[in-house]
C-alpha cells in the first residue's frame, strides 16, 4: 500500500549558470541560463514530516520555439510553470499517493497555464520538478533509497492517465526492476562544436572517453549531410566500437525534407560510417507536423519523439504514426517516463521493437543529474544524453562547501580535477551505486541559504483571450 501524504510546503529558488562554451542546438544559443531548486516540504499520514528537493536548468527556446517569443520570453514562462504549479499543489490539501496527487493536478496545471498561453510542454515543467522533490521527501520518510522504493510503488503509480495500461502492468514493471550499476554517457555534439583536430568529437580529453554520440543536426539536408561526413570520418578513427543518435529539434520542415536526409544516408558512401551505426533519429520535424504526418515508408527506420511528447497520451499517438521511441527526461515527468517504459516493454513483446531513450542536457552537477540519471538506471536506459558537464565546468559557480558535500557524499560519481569538482566517468559510463541511498538519489541537500527566490516573470495572456 503505498504511503499517503500531503503537501505542506513549496519554496521555488534558482541560481546563475554560465556556460564554459557556447552550445548552438536548432536556431538557438546559449551561454548562460538559471537553474531552478524546489524545496518541499511534506506531511505523512500518522509519520510527521520530511523535505524533499529537486533541480532544473530552465532551457530557454526547447519547451516552446514558436519565433514571436524571445528566450527569456520562454524562460519566464518556465518560472510561471513552476510558480502555478505550487499554488496547484498547495491548493490541494487532502491526503493521498504521490502518484494520485500528480494525476489529481496535472490537468488543473495546463489548464491554468494555456490561460496565460504556456503550451501544455513547458506547463509540465512545473508539476515534474515538484512531483521529484515530494518522491524524494517520501522516500527520506520511508528510509529508502528510489530503485527499492520505486520496485515496490511506493508512489503508487496506477493508470488512471492511461487507459491503454492496466494498473497490474505498472505494478509488474516497476516489480521487475533492477538498478544498473553503470549508465554509459552520450556525448552531445551541437552545431557550434568542433569536428576536427583538439577538442573535437575524437579527442579523448573532450569526449571522455564515449562510445555513443548524439549529433545535432539544423534542418538543412544538404548541410547536414556535409557535417555528418566530417564527423563519422573523424569517429572512424575511435580505437573502439561507436554508435551515434542524430537530433534535428524539430528543424526539418516536413517529410519532404526529412525523405531528402534520409536518401542521403542510405545512399551516400560518405555517411557510411553513421548511418552504419545509426540507433535512430529524435524528433525531426516539428511537433505540430508531427502530430499530423504519418511517418510512411520511414516509420521502418527508429524516429523517436522528444518536444513532442507533452501529455500521457503522446507515445500511443506517436507509435500509431510509423515512431519506434520516445525520450525520458525527468523535467517532462519522472511518471510519464515510468508509464512509457512500461508501454515499451508490453508493445515489445507484442513484437516489433519500442523504446524509451534517455536525453537531456540540461542536467548539471548536482541533484538535477543524479535524478535524472537514477530514473534512467530504473527504467533501464543504458546509455543517455549526459554531457552538460562539456558545456558547463563541473558545478561552475555553485558554492564550493556545497560541491565539496557533493563530492564527500557520491565519491564514485563526482572528481576533483584542476581545481573544480565534475563528473567522474569511467571509460565513457557514469557508475550510479552512491544513487542507492535514502531519498531520490541524493545523500544530500544543495544550500538553499546561497540561493535567490525564484523571479517573478510578468504574466502574459494567450492569443485567443487578448482583446
Amino acid at each position: 500500500m503505498p504511503l499517503r501524504l500531503a503537501v505542506r510546503e513549496i519554496a521555488l529558488f534558482e541560481r546563475p549558470l554560465v556556460f564554459a562554451r557556447a552550445f548552438r542546438f536548432g536556431a538557438v544559443t546559449i551561454t548562460a541560463a538559471s537553474q531552478a531548486f524546489v524545496r518541499v516540504e511534506i506531511e505523512l499520514e500518522g509519520r510527521g514530516r520530511a523535505v524533499g528537493a529537486s533541480a532544473e536548468m530552465l532551457a530557454p527556446k526547447w519547451f516552446d520555439k514558436r519565433p514571436h517569443l524571445t528566450p527569456d520570453d520562454t524562460i519566464g514562462d518556465l518560472r510561471r510553470s513552476l510558480m502555478i504549479a505550487r499554488e496547484v499543489y498547495l491548493a490541494d490539501r487532502g491526503f493521498d499517493s504521490a502518484f494520485g496527487l500528480h494525476a489529481r493536478c496535472i490537468a488543473t496545471q495546463v489548464t491554468a497555464c494555456a490561460k496565460e498561453d504556456i503550451p501544455p510542454l513547458a506547463a509540465t515543467l512545473g508539476p515534474a520538478e515538484i512531483d521529484k522533490a515530494i518522491l524524494d521527501a517520501l522516500l527520506r520518510a520511508a528510509r529508502v533509497d528510489v530503485f527499492e522504493g520505486m520496485a515496490a510503488n511506493i508512489a503508487g503509480i496506477d493508470a488512471r492517465l492511461t487507459p491503454d495500461l492496466e494498473d497490474a502492468a505498472i505494478a509488474r514493471f516497476l516489480a521487475s526492476r533492477r538498478r544498473l550499476n553503470r549508465v554509459a554517457i552520450r556525448h552531445t555534439v551541437g552545431m557550434d562544436d568542433r569536428i576536427e583536430g583538439e577538442d573535437g568529437v575524437a579527442d579523448p580529453r573532450a569526449n571522455c572517453g564515449a562510445r555513443y554520440f548524439k549529433l545535432k543536426l539544423n534542418g538543412d539536408p544538404a548541410h547536414d549531410a556535409a557535417r555528418l561526413a566530417r564527423t563519422g570520418k573523424e569517429l572512424a578513427t575511435l580505437p573502439y566500437p561507436f554508435k551515434v543518435t542524430l537530433d534535428a529539434n524539430e528543424q526539418y520542415a516536413d517529410l519532404v525534407a526529412l525523405n531528402a536526409l534520409i536518401d542521403r544516408l542510405e545512399h551516400d558512401a560518405m555517411l557510411a560510417p553513421v548511418a552504419a551505426n545509426l540507433l535512430y533519429i529524435e524528433q525531426p520535424m516539428p511537433r505540430d507536423v508531427t502530430r499530423a504526418s504519418p511517418l510512411g515508408r520511414l516509420a521502418a527506420g527508429n524516429f523517436i519523439i522528444d518536444e513532442a511528447d507533452d501529455s500521457y497520451d503522446a507515445f500511443p499517438a506517436a507509435r500509431a504514426l510509423g515512431y519506434r521511441g520516445i525520450s525520458s527526461k525527468s523535467c517532462k515527468g519522472l511518471y510519464k517516463s515510468i508509464i512509457n517504459a512500461t508501454r515499451a516493454e508490453a508493445w515489445s513483446a507484442e513484437g516489433g521493437r519500442t523504446f524509451v531513450s534517455g536525453e537531456d542536457l540540461t542536467c548539471q552537477a548536482g541533484l538535477a543529474v543524479q535524478q535524472d540519471l537514477a530514473l534512467g538506471a530504473l527504467i533501464g536506459i543504458s546509455h543517455a544524453e549526459r554531457n552538460g558537464h562539456h558545456y558547463v565546468d563541473g558545478f561552475a559557480e555553485t558554492p564550493a562547501p556545497e560541491a565539496e558535500a557533493f563530492l564527500a557524499a557520491h565519491p564514485d560519481l563526482y572528481i576533483r580535477d584542476g581545481g573544480k569538482i565534475r563528473l567522474a566517468i569511467h571509460d565513457g559510463d557514469l557508475s550510479t551505486g552512491s544513487l542507492a541511498v535514502p531519498g531520490f538519489a541524493s545523500a544530500v541537500h544543495p544550500d538553499w541559504s546561497t540561493m535567490q527566490p525564484l523571479q517573478r516573470p510578468r504574466q502574459r495572456v494567450s492569443r485567443e483571450q487578448a482583446p
